[in-house]
């Protein structure tokens, strides 16, 4: 619910405020060592650049192991069999192509706050996906609203950054929700595994749980950052208030008094460790981000922390 009330400051910032570009040099300068991790080996259809603990066929060597009969004679280690009379295998080292998916809410509840909560959500999605393609992973980006809105396929290489920031800038904030709807159908569009990193405020009447499951049965890496503005999380409220529902615009009037956002508050953190109980069970990781955060300290340090960059 957006707040609006007659000659009162507005506290509902909107994407029109937030003129500046996506990612600065600074930025990208700070995050030139840093890499997207699965907590899962994902093994893809060609040798890309992530290591896995799967022992291959590449060129670099990692152990031995005793021969067992059927293993590939041309891999047998002839100078510990002069030695040690044994005979054992080399192994070596696998490599991954890894999928990083990057699905952003772009509904109209994301286009309140200030800072803006959809124009820093664009901006983590821009930095993850640099993130991901300067490591060679292939990222793939998608926006949704009461449905799947636009995708932008799976790209490698740093070459392809100017795609992302043009499909970020070019998608519209508005519209209804309906996660459940959108993560099916870019479940069933994107098959091959991956780290799916879902960036959304979650305020859909329809919950979560549908949209994390079909993630979780197709037995991808789930991250969950949940985005909310400090307006939403410590609403500066007072006194008599019509509320417009951004998404259907349902008004309701209100009567603002400590008690009321007292018990806004108790729903508010009931729901966030909701959220984050329920990933915790579905194995996925989860993380909530205030607007207030600058996005470059969430991405270097929080998520970081939280083990999906390093």
């Amino acid at each position: 619910m957006s707040p609006a009330a007659d000659g009162e400051q507005d506290f509902a910032g909107t994407l029109a405020e937030e003129p500046e570009g996506l990612l600065s040099q600074d930025f990208l300068a700070k995050v030139g060592r840093l890499d997207v991790v699965s907590r899962k080996i994902l093994q893809g259809r060609v040798k890309g650049e992530k290591r896995s603990k799967k022992r291959g066929r590449s060129v670099e060597f990692a152990d031995h192991r005793p021969y067992a009969p059927g293993d590939d004679l041309r891999f047998l280690d002839w100078s510990i069999f002069a030695r040690l009379d044994q005979l054992m295998v080399k192994l070596f080292m696998e490599e991954e192509d890894l999928h990083v998916y990057l699905l952003l809410d772009s509904s109209a509840s994301m286009d309140y706050g200030r800072p803006n909560k959809f124009r820093y959500a664009q901006k983590v999605v821009a930095g993850l996906a640099y993130i991901g393609l300067v490591n060679m992973n292939r990222v793939g980006v998608g926006t949704f609203s009461s449905a799947l809105d636009r995708t932008l396929r799976p790209e490698r290489g740093r070459r392809n950054l100017h795609k992302v920031i043009r499909f970020l800038e070019d998608a519209p904030c508005g519209g209804g929700t309906d996660l459940s709807a959108a993560c099916k159908r870019f479940a069933l569009e994107h098959p091959r595994r991956g780290v799916v990193i879902l960036i959304s405020d979650f305020l859909d009447r329809q919950g979560y749980d549908e949209a994390i499951r079909y993630f979780v049965a197709r037995r991808m890496d789930v991250f969950c950052l949940q985005v909310l503005s400090p307006q939403e999380l410590d609403p500066p409220l007072a006194g008599d208030l019509k509320l417009i529902d951004p998404e259907d615009a349902d008004e309701t009037e209100i009567t603002i008094s400590r008690p009321l956002l007292e018990a806004y508050k108790r729903r508010l953190n009931t729901h966030l460790a909701q959220l984050r109980e329920f990933c915790h069970r579905r194995g996925a990781r989860y993380l909530t981000a205030s607007t207030e955060l600058p996005f470059e300290r969430l991405i270097v340090d929080h998520l970081r922390l939280h083990g999906l960059v390093r």
